[in-house]
């Protein structure tokens, strides 16, 4: 049975405002991931979507709590 992966879905919020270093402040994308998106297999969608995050952990638009330690 050949099963066909579903895209995976652009992470646009539709506030589409560019910072000073050509990135996205809605989705963090730079200019060539959003005008690529279409063009881009899951894979490096999903790479983009990794990229994505580090960015926006490291603008502080997104803070990662510490676990809870179970003792």
């Amino acid at each position: 049975m050949n099963v066909t992966e579903r895209p995976v879905a652009s992470p646009c919020v539709s506030i589409c405002a560019l910072d000073e270093q050509d990135i996205c402040t809605g989705c963090q994308r730079t200019v060539e991931e959003i005008t690529r998106w279409s063009r881009m297999d899951n894979d490096e969608r999903r790479q983009v979507l990794g990229l994505c995050h580090e960015r926006a952990k490291s603008s502080g638009l997104v803070w990662m709590l510490p676990s809870k330690s179970s003792t």
